[in-house]
């Protein structure tokens, strides 16, 4: 199953940087950016991170909230969280179970070697709780900026 534009986000609940658990309620009330990426430590991941966190402010200026996604542990995030010093909180996602709502967690191609990962996609939730835009096989270099942007266009 993944989710469209339009559609509501289905119940969840995983645990987060900070010793937070995030739910689909804490993303009600203001707009959400979720970001998925395969992950924590790498070049374009790390990057893409930094990007989010150095425009953090500017997105909470429009009443958005930003949380990062992948597969990786508690401990991963967290250490990757506190090197990078990211003004978001990181969401472990251990089973998939958000990436497959999202339709991220799909078949990859690596130096011909096939198998099961994130492809790199972010989202913007509405304050309703519902999906209003959607980016996937995101390139790094100036997506954060192109988030904001039309996040400013959706207000």
């Amino acid at each position: 199953m993944s989710i469209k534009i339009g559609d509501s986000i289905s119940a969840f609940s995983l645990a987060a940087t900070s010793d937070t658990t995030v739910t689909e309620q804490d993303l009600l009330g203001k707009y959400t950016v979720l970001y998925f990426y395969p992950k924590d430590s790498t070049p374009g991941c790390t990057t893409e991170g930094n990007d989010f966190s150095e425009l953090c402010t500017q997105f909470a200026e429009k009443n958005c909230q930003i949380f990062g996604i992948s597969m990786d542990s508690m401990k991963r995030h967290e250490n990757f969280k506190a090197k990078q010093n990211f003004a978001f909180e990181l969401i472990s996602d251990p089973d998939a179970e958000l990436c497959q709502q999202f339709g991220v967690y799909q078949m990859k191609k690596n130096f011909g070697k096939e198998y099961m990962g994130i492809v790199r996609s972010t989202f913007i939730i509405d304050p309703q709780g519902k999906l209003v835009l959607a980016w996937d096989k995101v390139k790094v270099k100036g997506h954060a900026a192109e988030v904001l942007e039309a996040l400013t266009a959706l207000q």
